[in-house]
């Protein structure tokens, strides 16, 4: 059992309590230090000569004169005075160091049943003292605080204190942030593809117990993304032999040149998704960076579609090397030159340039484009396009291509967008950040 809560509710209780609770302990204890410091002061000893004069006039005074009689010495002297038979209680006794120092000045002067009290409403200082067999209440007004005295003293007190609890609960508070923000840079990493250390599980209650479910379905994810490797490697692997073995056969045994042309078609489109399977599987973050051109990675692959008698160019930027992943990279710019030929129309432009901190890689089409709503969706996994943009050729297709360069552009740091190309078409658009 402690007496700290682990609730981060518990806490923030704690802490506007704690506040309130030194706020007013200090309204107050400066309220009733001042007071009774002003009183003190203002009461000099001329005030105690003048208690003397007043006593020594009651004393001994007629009753049937009384009232004549105070009534000339409250004017001559300027103050208030009551007789104990008419008013035996006036005011209230203010404790503090002060007023115990004037009362024991007053009882030393004027004798022991001297007592102080202080009427909040008149605002007057009255003092009981004896005079004959009669008690006597003796007002004095206390004069004003100065203008510039009490409100300047105030406001820089007030100030200091509000200045140190603001302090102190920012400080706390941004203690108890702290698991908050290490969850949302934590999360922030997932969203982009990354893997983030475990989170700390200590900390408030409900702070601990989100890390720990954080970092249950963190380890759930990688176990699952090392499964998911694994079945496709295995099984893109052990379908590539009797796939190879199969052509072979169509190869030496077909008869009808056309159905084995057909054939052939069907096991390369085959093993082209079976490729798609291992390039997916393939753990692109455990691979060296290299100090790479785009401009060249782009020329050699452009290159080799070039070559096989396919309309692509390339417009270069003189774009800077930067650090990347040359293989991932070119497997990148492959899977998007594969889109816009199967899914687009010729002519694909590949264009490279700088904007601003950014490298901008674009690869366009002039087919019929993308339909509004369906960017997003085709960047998932096993996700083919409609009917409005579906292949060239008339083959199904994995549906991984764009889901490879979107986890390759995110690995770099980057974004992956299809947009719409003026004209016509779509402009495949990969978007990396330069090193700072």
């Amino acid at each position: 059992m402690t007496l700290w809560p682990r609730s981060l509710f518990g806490r923030l209780v704690l802490l506007l309590v704690v506040v309130v609770a030194l706020v007013a302990a200090t309204t107050i204890v400066l309220f009733h230090r001042d007071r009774a410091a002003l009183i003190a002061r203002q009461f000099t000893d001329t005030k105690i000569v003048q208690l003397r004069a007043i006593r020594a006039s009651l004393e001994g005074v007629d009753p049937l004169q009384q009232r004549d009689v105070v009534g000339r010495l409250a004017r001559e002297h300027g103050v208030r005075i009551v007789p104990e038979s008419q008013r035996p209680v006036i005011g209230a006794r203010v404790p503090g160091p002060g007023m115990d120092e004037l009362e024991e000045r007053l009882r030393a002067a004027l004798g022991e049943a001297t007592q102080v009290r202080f009427a909040p409403r008149s605002k007057q200082l009255f003092v009981h003292l004896t005079a004959g067999n009669e008690g006597y209440w003796v007002g004095f007004p206390l004069p004003p605080v100065p203008a510039d005295e009490w409100p300047t003293r105030a406001l820089t007190w007030a100030g200091v204190i509000i200045s140190l609890l603001l302090l102190a609960a920012f400080a706390f508070a941004r203690y108890l942030a702290r698991p908050l923000r290490e969850l949302d840079v934590a999360v922030d990493l997932v969203g982009r593809g990354e893997t983030p250390p475990p989170l700390p599980e200590g900390g408030p209650s409900e702070i601990a117990a989100v890390n720990r479910g954080f970092n249950v379905m963190l380890a759930s994810l990688r176990q699952i993304e090392r499964d998911r490797a694994l079945l496709l490697a295995g099984v893109s692997h052990d379908l590539r032999t009797p796939l190879a073995r199969l052509r072979i056969g169509i190869e030496m045994s077909a008869r009808d040149e056309d159905m084995r042309r057909g054939m052939v078609a069907d096991i390369e489109e085959m093993d082209r998704i079976i490729g798609q399977f291992l390039d997916f599987a393939r753990d692109d973050a455990t691979a060296a960076t290299e100090v790479q051109s785009l401009d060249r990675l782009a020329a050699s692959t452009v290159e080799r579609y070039r070559q096989l008698g396919k309309d692509v160019t390339l417009t270069p930027g003189d774009v800077p090397a930067v650090p990347m992943r040359a293989t991932a990279m070119s497997r990148l710019l492959t899977n998007l030159i594969d889109n816009a030929l199967a899914y687009g129309a010729p002519p694909v432009d590949v264009r490279t340039a700088r904007n601003g901190s950014a490298l901008i890689l674009d690869v366009a089409d002039r087919g019929p484009g993308v339909p509004p709503g369906e960017a997003e969706r085709l960047k998932r996994p096993f996700t083919r396009a409609a009917a409005s943009r579906s292949r060239a050729d008339g083959a199904p297709g994995a549906g991984l291509g764009l889901a490879i360069v979107e986890r390759i552009a995110r690995l770099h740091g980057g974004h992956f967008d299809l947009l719409p190309r003026e004209g016509g078409g779509t402009v495949a658009r990969v978007t990396l950040p330069l090193p700072a």
